[in-house]
């Protein structure tokens, strides 16, 4: 089972990248069914990333970032290397998908998947708006590219 995932705000306007990414992959996959590939949109929810992701062999999770680096860059990282446990909080907006990949491994165990890949699109703008800045617009078209050519391949 693949599964992936978009995170963002859609009324953020470039930390809405990976939620867009998504709903295009939900369109793909609705004309082209794969039984062993699922597409969910978590917005800002790290809880059901983290339940979302359970049962599956290999994660990709698709957000924004903000990191100083030029707009539109992408990043592909393993999800090890983005792990985090998080800090205490009585607040569930604070538990994000990094907190999601921490808690998800130690709480599933062996039900929560090793294969995590992350995409991440440098944002340009982050302002309220509800359009991609057309840098970003551009990398979230390589990478929704990218992603369906996994979907393809994983089906062999």
């Amino acid at each position: 089972m693949l599964t992936i995932i978009g995170c963002g705000n859609l009324n953020r306007s470039d930390d809405a990248v990976g939620v867009l990414i998504a709903q295009r992959l939900q369109q793909y996959l609705a004309q082209y069914p794969l039984p062993h590939v699922r597409v969910y949109d978590c917005g800002t929810a790290g809880m059901e990333v983290m339940f979302q992701a359970r049962g599956s062999k290999k994660l990709i999770i698709i957000d924004a970032s903000s990191t100083d680096s030029e707009p539109g860059a992408i990043f592909k990282v393993p999800g090890k290397e983005l792990e985090a446990l998080p800090e205490p909080s009585y607040n569930l907006h604070d538990f994000r998908w990094d907190h999601a990949l921490a808690a998800g491994r130690k709480i599933f165990k062996e039900d929560f998947p090793l294969d995590v890949t992350v995409y991440l699109i440098e944002a340009e703008n982050l302002d309220f708006g509800i359009d991609l800045s057309p840098v970003v617009q551009h990398s979230a078209d390589l990478v929704f590219e990218e992603i369906t050519a996994i979907v393809r391949q994983s089906k062999k």
